[in-house]
């Protein structure tokens, strides 16, 4: 049977249940597998179902991996980055109707509560924010359940590639709200990264827009290195070899960075970031902690530093894709190994293994026949 996905809202397309998918579940600390679960369920009238048509692996999801997010429990499908194809909706959804191809948010949103109503999505306190491969299961999946899909889901544009759809479900808007935007690039700024993984490179990419005089991007890996300055960095530094502090002062007159930005995760290179910034100059923290670090207080007090941490509320998921529409940005750029979802095992091992593989960013993609069956099986069932 084939299945016309180009219907209205009013068409309804029902799992058939007792059907199962394949999902990357988390076991605990160390522990994930491909494993057949349960197909998702509309559970409440906002919902969509998305079937999954690429999804990519975030350094969020390690963190994961390694526990450094307790409230992730265990038998949970990991991921919170997806492009698919809307298959079936809740009958309070308005604006997504089945066909449509949508980018998932990695944020939530219910659209009413306080927060929401000031564009701060990721601190939603309806039922939303991060929740997606953390509180509830995730996109590593054939089929994934979408809370509050109007508010939560963006169409593609005509023209744009997966790819490069699915570099704006985080890694860009992180970057461009919680480093950028957070970190006040202005024209002429010398700004630090620290840190070229995804984050930072889509960090380097997004401050470009805001014609800083000098970016400077801090690793210890010369291939990340060499990415960088293909995506927007001036000047990069191994911090392994080079005297950071030392070369960033001479750069700016014995004065440090005017923004800094920390896009790694761990105390060294947040304390790095701070010792870069210049008196008045911001600090803007991207990367997830999972260990405390420490504030010199004793040392920056006198500086009138501004220090930002936040979590992406994805408002400048919109602004963002216009932008890639136009030609100004290409995230797919980060993009540097592609798999199958039969590939997933493999497609973590790389991308966990960054520094030997040159991973960046992995996209995995479906494998199917047709445009909504299932590669083994039928599915799908209608009513009008």
């Amino acid at each position: 049977m084939t299945i016309n996905l180009s219907g209205a809202h009013s068409v309804a397309f029902r799992l058939e249940r007792g059907i199962l998918m394949r999902a990357m579940v988390f076991h605990g600390p160390g522990e994930k597998s491909w494993d057949e679960v349960p197909d998702p369920e509309i559970q409440h009238a906002t919902d969509a179902i998305v079937r999954v048509d690429a999804v990519t692996i975030c350094g969020t999801d390690l963190h994961i991996l390694k526990g450094d997010v307790p409230e992730v429990t265990r038998g949970r499908v990991l991921g919170h980055e997806a492009v698919g194809t809307v298959v079936e909706v809740g009958s309070g959804v308005a604006r997504v109707n089945v066909g449509d191809r949508v980018l998932i948010s990695c944020i939530s949103s219910c659209g009413s509560c306080r927060f929401c109503r000031e564009g701060r999505y990721g601190q939603c306190l309806g039922g939303g924010g991060w929740i997606l491969g953390h509180l509830i299961d995730g996109t590593q999946a054939e089929f994934v359940r979408v809370p509050f899909a109007d508010n939560s889901t963006h169409p593609v544009p005509p023209g744009l590639t997966d790819e490069q759809m699915l570099m704006m479900a985080d890694i860009l808007p992180t970057s461009y709200e919680v480093g950028v935007l957070n970190g006040q690039v202005q024209p002429g700024d010398v700004v630090v990264i620290v840190g070229a993984g995804p984050i930072g490179l889509a960090a380097a990419m997004t401050a470009r827009l805001y014609s800083p005089s000098h970016i400077v991007v801090v690793d210890v890996a010369a291939n990340r290195l060499e990415a960088a300055l293909k995506v927007g960095a001036d000047i990069v530094l191994n911090s392994a070899t080079d005297d950071v502090l030392d070369k960033v002062r001479e750069l700016t007159d014995g004065l440090g960075a005017d923004v800094a930005m920390e896009a790694v995760g761990l105390p060294e290179t947040f304390e790095l970031a701070v010792q870069v910034t210049r008196p008045g100059g911001h600090v803007a923290n991207i990367g997830v902690h999972g260990a405390p670090a420490t504030l010199h207080l004793e040392d920056i007090w006198i500086r009138d530093l501004t220090i930002t941490t936040g979590l992406v509320d994805t408002f400048s998921t919109p602004r963002l894709t216009k932008l890639v529409s136009s030609g100004q940005l290409d995230p797919a750029a980060i993009v540097t190994h592609r798999f199958t979802m039969s590939e997933f095992d493999q497609a973590y091992d790389e991308f966990s293994r960054a520094g030997e593989t040159g991973a960046l960013k992995v996209v995995v993609v479906a494998e199917r026949s047709g445009p909504v069956a299932h590669p083994h099986r039928p599915r799908w069932s209608t009513a009008v």
